[in-house]
């Protein structure tokens, strides 16, 4: 098979279209064609040939000389100028604004045999009732899905209905303000005057939500702890401690034996820190309530949680957590020890009082 035939075969084409070509005289057949010519046909090729590299694929068009460097401000500005000079395009025809020739009107469906023998007398009285005895209807019959809390309350107390039927708009409740909480008042230097004195009188301090208390004074709390005998309860929830205090809170925890109950929430403790004073409150296990949670960081992680849970574990007196985790492990366990504790506390109160 020549070589013609050849190409007639790939290309399908029929041989009247193609003229005679002799491959082996390919060269010669290149020397004719002019600059333009040679030009011409080393710009065809086909574009998403993968075979070829991409700057074969897409070659540079560009036969003008650069006129400078490449400036990409320059070359916007003058883009935003060529826009601005350019004419609009002329309209052909102006748009006018028509109203609809013909109304759009529902396709009446002509009743079936079946719907025809179901119609009743009560379908003329039904059609004729207004919107609000409808849903005077409908609140009788209990069908309050289709009604809105608007329609059926003012159904059932005989109010009139302000924006009308089944069309009407549910309006909302009323807000009611709440009072703000009056501030926390408490005297921080008194208190920690009282805790170092131990003062019988201070059983609860309160310290929730005062704001601007230094480092030093919730430190010198703390430091009170260590040696005071009558704080039962003791609240610093938002109070911005950090780690610094809670590493003191911990090291007078451990030496503590009056104190049952802790709140240190939302506070920017870690979960090292609360690990930490789990364990100082495994010394003596007077604390039986200890709350932490929202703190930033708020996740613990796995670590942390592990040792939670250990923690907790080995704590017989401890009533309640507050806490938040992520693992569901760590929720089940700590539930069913606090769980376990709380049954040991209900059989000695229950054999206490047989014994009686």
């Amino acid at each position: 098979m020549t070589d013609s035939a050849e190409f007639l075969k790939l290309t399908g084409q029929k041989s009247e279209d193609v003229p005679d070509i002799d491959l082996d005289n390919i060269d010669e057949l290149l020397a004719q064609l002019t600059q333009e010519e040679l030009d011409e046909l080393n710009g065809d090729f086909d574009p998403d040939n993968s075979f070829l590299p991409p700057s074969e694929r897409m070659r540079s068009q560009t036969t003008k000389d650069p006129t400078g460097p490449f400036s990409r401000k320059k070359l916007l500005a003058f883009l935003e100028k060529k826009a601005k000079d350019e004419k609009d395009w002329e309209n052909i025809k102006q748009y006018v604004k028509k109203a609809p020739e013909k109304t759009w009107k529902a396709k009446e469906v002509p009743k079936t045999q079946e719907e025809k023998d179901i119609d009743t007398e009560w379908d003329d009285i039904l059609t004729q009732a207004t919107e609000d005895e409808l849903v005077d209807l409908a609140a009788v019959l209990g069908f309050h899905g289709m009604l809105n809390q608007t329609q059926f309350y003012a159904s059932e107390n005989n109010e009139k209905l302000e924006s009308g039927g089944f069309a009407g708009l549910a309006k909302a409740e009323q807000l009611k303000v709440a009072p703000f909480e009056p501030p926390n008042t408490t005297d921080v230097e008194q208190s920690i005057r009282l805790i170092k004195d131990n003062d019988s009188s201070l059983k609860h301090l309160n310290l929730n939500n005062i704001k601007n208390i230094s480092y030093e004074r919730l430190e010198a709390v703390c430091d009170g702890l260590k040696t005071n005998t009558q704080l039962e309860t003791l609240e610093m929830a938002s109070v911005a401690m950090t780690d610094r205090v809670a590493k003191r809170l911990s090291e007078a925890l451990k030496e503590n034996k009056t104190l049952t109950s802790l709140n240190i929430e939302s506070n920017f403790v870690t979960g090292e820190l609360i690990v930490e004073i789990l364990k100082s409150i495994n010394v003596n296990k007077t604390v039986t309530e200890f709350r932490a949670t929202n703190q930033k960081p708020e996740a613990l992680g796995n670590k942390v949680e592990t040792k939670i849970i250990k923690l907790v574990q080995e704590n017989d007196k401890m009533m309640k957590l507050g806490l938040a985790f992520e693992f569901p492990e760590t929720r089940v366990k700590v539930t069913e020890k606090l769980q376990s504790n709380y049954d040991q506390v209900r059989k000695k109160r229950v054999s206490d009082k047989g014994e009686a």
